[in-house]
């Protein structure tokens, strides 16, 4: 089996405005000296472990060219490129809903979008087996003309768009385990009978307003769209619990050619943007759950699209544990939060509620 893992420098060099945390600096608001959450360390240090352990070099490491202006086009529309452009010339600034980027930006939007693109053309045309793209800035928020949650460009549709122009690809199923909401995909696909986009997230915590377990697709495509917002202090028992009774099912259903995850580390416990418990062993449960899925309904075919993920301490170890699923590789490195993270996963009382949350999801999602 070939794992491919797809990432560039220059990715890396993304940049934010003055920011702390999620707050411009101004008046009362003190400057941090990283600034946004999205900072390029916890992608750094993810790979920095996977060589430090060995495990890249069981890998395909591969960089690929920036997503051309006619796969950007398939997306997002002219005049949300245009203005994004004339602004990266121009030395940087903001776009939609306070979503910075420093000069260059546009270019290294499009590089991290190449990256997804590649990771996907690769795996639907059987050059590796599985991929994963460590792409930065991440997508899954940005809409068709929108920039929203540090996200720029959609990564994931663009890839998807691009494999289908191809001839690569035709039914496909995006599942988002990122925290948050993935809005932006849900956005672009919603009316979409060939894409089954499924978000496990938070509830209520970003985007605020979407997210909905009611909100299951357009007309031209009911039933397209899965949202499985899971309540705070839900814990890895939970997450695993929501993806075998609501999401196998409904891939199931799909019948997908290929299955894309928009892979996010922010549920982890520590997080700063969230507030659940997943570990990394949720992280890798998921993968080996996903790899079967893909296994048993699209021939193994399966690309990770890396996502949102804010503790530089612990992305790191959750990566780690995905790539040691998706490569079959025998090199293993511990979880040193394992024993930490297990202690504060919630209680029996905890437990009963979560599992009747989950009935009451089942029931709304599924046949």
């Amino acid at each position: 089996m070939t794992t491919g893992f797809y990432w560039d420098e220059r990715c890396f060099w993304h940049a934010g405005a003055h920011y702390a945390g999620t707050m411009p600096v101004g008046g009362f608001v003190q400057p941090l000296p990283d600034g946004l959450p999205d900072s390029p360390e916890t992608k750094r240090r993810f790979l920095n472990l996977l060589q430090v352990s060995g495990l890249a070099a069981d890998l395909a490491m591969r960089s690929a060219p920036q997503a051309s202006q006619k796969d950007l086009l398939r997306v997002h529309p002219a005049s949300y490129l245009d203005a994004f452009k004339a602004m990266s010339d121009a030395g940087g600034g903001e776009l939609g809903l306070r979503t910075p980027f420093g000069p260059g930006g546009y270019e290294i939007a499009a590089h991290s979008a190449g990256l997804a693109k590649q990771a996907i053309a690769d795996v639907a045309r059987g050059a590796v087996q599985n991929a994963y793209a460590l792409s930065r800035p991440p997508g899954h928020h940005c809409t068709a003309d929108w920039a929203n949650g540090f996200c720029l460009l959609n990564n994931i549709a663009i890839g998807v768009e691009a494999a289908r122009a191809d001839g690569l690809l035709d039914r496909v199923a995006i599942l988002d385990w990122d925290v948050h909401h993935g809005n932006g995909t849900e956005a672009i696909y919603y009316d979409r009978a060939d894409t089954l986009t499924v978000s496990i997230h938070q509830e209520r915590n970003y985007p605020l307003d979407t997210g909905e377990a009611a909100h299951q697709g357009g007309q031209a495509a009911p039933r397209s769209n899965v949202n499985i917002p899971l309540p705070q202090g839900a814990g890895h028992a939970h997450f695993l619990d929501a993806f075998d009774r609501i999401v196998l099912p409904r891939l199931t259903e799909f019948a997908p050619d290929m299955i894309v995850v928009a892979c996010g580390f922010d549920a982890a416990a520590g997080d700063p943007l969230s507030h659940t418990l997943a570990t990394a062993d949720t992280f890798r449960q998921l993968t080996r759950r996903t790899m079967a899925a893909a296994d048993a309904l699209c021939d193994g075919k399966l690309a990770l699209v890396h996502e949102g993920g804010y503790s530089e301490v612990y992305v790191p170890f959750c990566g780690h544990a995905v790539m040691e699923e998706l490569s079959g590789s025998g090199i293993h490195v511990p979880d040193p939060l394992a024993a930490t993270y297990a202690a504060r996963q919630p209680g029996p009382r905890f437990d009963a509620f979560a599992s009747a949350w989950i009935d009451d999801l089942a029931a709304q999602l599924l046949p």
